[in-house]
């Protein structure tokens, strides 16, 4: 798991654009919002992974395959480098994790009487709602 951290560190490109919100003056002067791509075909990870990190990366993949996490809640570089960096390893990270599987469950042959029963009642119901012929 760690490698592929690292590899993703190390792919990943970083650019500074001007952000809106906390910084008062240093705002408009100094591009703190952090811009981060990482080309998730480069990763080399497994088709299973792979799948799921397309699937939780949702609509901030574009389409020439990269991750694209914006930071800019912070306003310093340095602050919004780290959350970027963060929110990519939370990403890679569970995409990681195997999902449990589900555990089929059966209905025993009381529960399968009693739903049967229900259902036939409530279909007796409903044929009593019909016209009523004279």
């Amino acid at each position: 798991m760690g490698d592929i951290l690292d590899k993703a560190n190390a792919l990943a490109e970083e650019s500074f654009i001007a952000a809106s919100g906390p910084g008062g003056q240093n705002v408009n002067k100094v591009a703190t919002a952090v811009q981060l791509r990482v080309n998730i075909y480069a990763l080399g990870l497994p088709p299973r992974v792979f799948h799921r990190l397309k699937d939780l990366a949702g609509n901030r993949l574009n389409i020439a395959g990269e991750i694209v996490i914006d930071a800019r809640n912070h306003r310093t570089q340095e602050a919004n480098r780290r959350e970027a960096r963060e929110r990519l390893a939370q990403l890679i990270e569970d995409a990681l994790k195997e999902p449990k599987k589900r555990a089929r469950t059966r209905v025993n042959r009381v529960g399968k009487t009693k739903r049967l029963a229900s259902k036939k009642a409530r279909g007796e119901k409903k044929a009593l709602r019909g016209k009523i012929e004279m």
